[in-house]
């Protein structure tokens, strides 16, 4: 995963303005709730001025009625204020839902098109965080700091203002704060960015390990690893628990000098007030009507400390976002590079291949170099090659999950970069070592790797060609769910399965990566036979591990070195190849 990068060059209003394209189609609703906050939190406003007319009227003058009159304008200003605020909370709800789920479905999209490069890279626990802590935080800025950081800070200048008309004097005391409370305010801003970012990073490595260990459980308790996964946990926990609480030490300053110097202010406008009155410099009423206005302005200005808070966790958490959605996306292909047929080039054909890593060191040799390579129509061709040698990676070039650093590969004399990745993965199918099996039905496992529209036929013939009719057996047949990566399976039935939806959707060029390593060898007999009538129909790549295998390739390509080193048939290598002939052997431990 990349590390996390420095906030402190990093303007959070140039980050938050991204977010503008998701929140456009909804800024008539959101401009209508701001309007509507501060209309109500500037109706808050008016009832010092209703206390100073009832203070130094009706309560000076011993008039019930006006106090009654008085009492029920400050019901109804108390009624439109909530009411107001009311609506404006009914505004945002449904509009910023939508906008967080175009976000999420947006991430997911772009996640599925990106490079396998890109998730080689990053932690799962990364991604899911930025999926679903991130969007919950940006949700939570939009519907509240967006809208009072506007609110409260049009509510501060109107009560400024209101203050400065009653008595400029008082006004002044009240202002004494305001420069050592916006200086706070910068200092903590730039700190709290740095800390947020820590937060939300190990956020995400924390996911990350809670994931690994489900996914993990059967080894962990196998190999009796629960306590040091639990001390690898408390150890990211404890770290997050330090971040976490050097927020709060941040948070609590800010709210200290906040809440205190305003409060001191308002003690010592109340002290000279009270003098004022007592000398006739100041009406009653205009000392209730301005303390009323000053404790009006309590929440606007202690609240500033919080709203930057979350601003500054809603920037890194767009950041974040960004940092997914800034990645290129796998190129769609057709558009680039489209050099015409070769009409003698027919099947599957590599020319001059060479592919190093992107993220390899500098200067680091590729690991394929100049790999030539020419799988007739309907002929199917073993790769070998000793661990490491590059097998599974060259199989992985052909339909593009990987891409050539160098050279091209063709099917039928068309360059694979020249297609789009639609029309390129309908031609090849590919069958994993590793199968991978979705929270899904056995039949809908196997059928993604078939057309729209297929339907049983195709499934019941992939079955019976991979040797997987145990699912028919399975409790609810070929519609029993597997459950999380096909792990209610044994390793050789996810195998078959992930072989059956290689073979569904009748493709007509067919990539196996030793698509039969967890079978016994009854079964492997039966899939190969099997196998064998549906290679007679395809062009296909098979990187082998066994004899029974290779056997069931027309011809065998030896990688070595990165590079082809020789083909032909098994047993033209077994007598003129010393290399092949001892991988064959099982002299040595491990082939792969």
């Amino acid at each position: 995963m990349p590390t996390t990068r420095a906030t402190t060059d990093r303007s959070a209003v140039r980050t938050l303005l991204r977010l503008w394209p998701y929140v456009r189609p909804v800024r008539a609703r959101l401009f209508t709730a701001a309007f509507v906050a501060v209309v109500a939190s500037c109706t808050g406003l008016v009832i010092p001025l209703v206390l100073k007319w009832m203070v130094d009227g009706p309560v000076a003058d011993r008039d019930p009625a006006g106090v009654w009159l008085g009492a029920l304008c400050l019901l109804l200003l108390g009624v439109a204020e909530a009411v107001l605020f009311g609506i404006r909370r009914w505004l945002v709800a449904r509009p910023l839902s939508h906008v967080e789920a175009e976000m999420r479905a947006d991430l997911y999209r772009r996640l599925q098109r990106l490079p396998v490069a890109f998730h080689d890279r990053w932690a799962s626990g990364q991604l899911l965080s930025r999926g679903t802590t991130d969007l919950m935080l940006l949700r939570m800025f939009l519907a509240f700091p967006l809208t009072f950081l506007l609110v409260n800070g049009v509510t501060i200048l109107v009560g400024v203002v209101v203050m400065l008309l009653q008595d400029w004097v008082l006004g002044l005391v009240i202002l004494g704060p305001a420069v050592p409370v916006m200086w706070t305010c910068v200092v903590f801003e730039r700190r709290y960015a740095q800390v947020a970012r820590r937060a939300q990073d190990q956020v995400g490595d924390l996911t990350t390990v809670v994931e690994e260990s489900v996914l993990g459980i059967r080894v962990i308790k196998g190999f009796g690893r629960h306590r040091s996964q639990a001390r690898a946990f408390r150890e990211l926990s404890g770290r997050l628990r330090g971040t976490e609480l050097r927020k709060a030490r941040l948070l609590a300053t800010i709210w200290g000098v906040i809440v205190t110097l305003p409060e001191a202010a308002i003690g010592a406008a109340l002290v000279l007030g009270v003098v004022r009155v007592a000398d006739g410099d100041l009406s009653a009423g205009t000392l209730v009507a301005f303390l009323s206005t000053a404790l009006a302005l309590r929440w606007p200005v202690d609240s500033i400390g919080f709203l930057l808070a979350m601003s500054q966790e809603a920037a890194t958490a767009t950041e974040r976002y960004f940092e997914v959605m800034d990645e290129a996306p796998e190129d769609r292909g057709g558009d680039r590079d489209a050099r015409p047929r070769v009409p003698d080039a027919r099947g599957l054909r590599f020319e001059d291949v060479s592919f190093r890593y992107p993220d390899a060191p500098p200067g680091s040799p590729p690991l394929l170099t100049h790999i030539d390579l020419h799988i007739r129509p309907g002929e199917s061709m073993a790769l070998v090659g000793a661990t490491g040698s590059g097998k599974t990676t060259l199989t992985a070039l052909v339909p593009r999950l990987h891409e050539v650093t160098s050279g091209r590969i063709t099917l039928d004399g068309v360059d694979i970069t020249a297609m789009s990745r639609e029309e390129l993965r309908t031609k090849v199918a590919v069958a994993f070592e590793e199968p991978t099996l979705f929270s899904a039905s056995v039949g809908e496992n196997v059928l993604m790797g078939a057309p729209d529209g297929a339907g049983k036929p195709e499934l019941d013939r992939a079955l019976a060609i991979a040797q997987a009719d145990f699912a028919h057996a399975l409790p609810q047949g070929t519609d029993t769910r597997v459950g999380e990566q096909g792990l209610s399976l044994s390793g050789g039935q996810r195998q078959r399965l992930a072989l059956a939806r290689a073979v569904v959707g009748r493709p007509e060029f067919l990539v196996l990566d030793d698509p039969l390593s967890a079978l016994d060898v009854h079964t492997e007999a039966a899939v190969e036979a099997a196998l064998r009538r549906v290679l007679a129909d395809t062009t296909a790549l098979i990187v082998a591990h066994r004899p029974s295998t290779v056997l069931l390739a027309d011809r065998v390509a030896l990688l070595s070195g990165g590079r082809i080193a020789a083909v032909g048939t098994h047993q033209e290598l077994l007598r003129h190849n010393a290399e092949y002939a001892h991988l064959m052997s099982g002299e040595q431990e491990d082939t792969r």
